[in-house]
């Protein structure tokens, strides 16, 4: 399972964090049953947002193409070695 990027953690977060003061005001619920609702169901969509956040895409690195040179003749050996060495 891959990491979560910032982007993730910091919707979910925001999701949470704002669904739950929305809903607990909405409702007006002062029972600890009703709250522990509102608080379920904050984390489920905080993590239903996070979870939809696209994912970014792996870049694509173009490997670039040797530059093409003419052929060169190849060097004969015997015209590489040093002539001191007799």
């Amino acid at each position: 399972m891959p990491r979560p990027t910032a982007a993730q953690l910091a919707y979910g977060s925001i999701t949470v964090i704002f669904s739950t003061l929305a809903m607990l005001l909405l409702s007006q619920t002062s029972s600890t049953v009703g709250i522990a609702i509102i608080a379920v169901s904050a984390l489920a969509l905080g993590l239903l947002v996070a979870m939809t956040v696209p994912q970014p895409k792996p870049r694509v690195v173009a490997l670039r193409k040797p530059a093409q040179h003419p052929a060169q003749e190849p060097v004969p050996a015997a015209a590489t070695s040093s002539k001191t060495a007799a």
